[in-house]
């Protein structure tokens, strides 16, 4: 049994994917992080959404808040400043490429501490996000870690310390919308009765649904 820590932005575009893990022995470990999201009452919808269904599977949820003390607005603040001067980016433009590798490295440092040895992320499960910008997000995010790892700026977490090695550290950069996954995660919104955002998450996709419905 294999097991994976993924990265969740919502519960409607985790629940196939949670279902196909299942399936296929492998036990993921939900992991929310997502400061992008805007404002803090979507933030806290989709949160709860996320919590509903983990406990309707009895999977775990890490919720970083819990773990780092953070509020929504100090997280919040620190995703702006960090993609600060990219605000009129175009959608999978750099701001994109930025937030993800903002997200992912978080994750992979998740990951490392909990003793996982790959994560992945439901993000790849968008249409409406570019599968290459993910990918060389989550590649990157590895290699900022061994990199922090091998120069002891890293808590790499008891076991490891114990073991005296680098622990493994891989991403998963499955497309998650193959294999009727992106059918099969309407079919889920609609039977456990998701929340369904119509926007991907920061006041910079916000302000375009208007003009174009950017639907997960």
């Amino acid at each position: 049994m294999q097991n994976v820590l993924l990265h969740c932005c919502c519960a409607p575009c985790s629940s196939a994917i949670v279902e196909w893990m299942l399936a296929h022995d492998t036990v993921p470990t939900l992991y929310f992080y997502n400061p992008n999201i805007y404002p803090e009452k979507e933030y806290m919808i989709r949160k709860r959404e996320l919590m509903r269904f983990a406990e309707m599977q009895g999977l775990r949820v890490i919720d970083d808040d819990a773990q780092s003390g953070w509020s929504w607005q100090t997280c919040h603040a620190g995703w702006l400043r960090g993609v600060q001067g990219m605000e009129n980016e175009p959608e999978r433009g750099a701001r994109c490429l930025q937030c993800f590798k903002y997200r992912l490295l978080r994750t992979a440092e998740t990951a490392v501490r909990e003793g996982i040895a790959v994560f992945t992320t439901t993000l790849a499960s968008s249409r409406w996000k570019s599968l290459l910008q993910i990918t060389e997000a989550g590649e990157w995010a590895v290699g900022e870690v061994m990199r922090r790892i091998g120069d002891g700026t890293l808590d790499v977490g008891s076991s490891a310390k114990e073991s005296g090695e680098k622990p493994p550290i891989a991403f998963d950069a499955r497309n998650w919308r193959k294999g009727g996954l992106q059918q099969r995660r309407n079919e889920l919104l609609k039977e456990y009765g998701f929340y369904n955002q119509l926007y991907c998450g920061c006041e910079f996709s916000l302000r375009r649904v208007d003009g174009e419905t950017c639907q997960l």
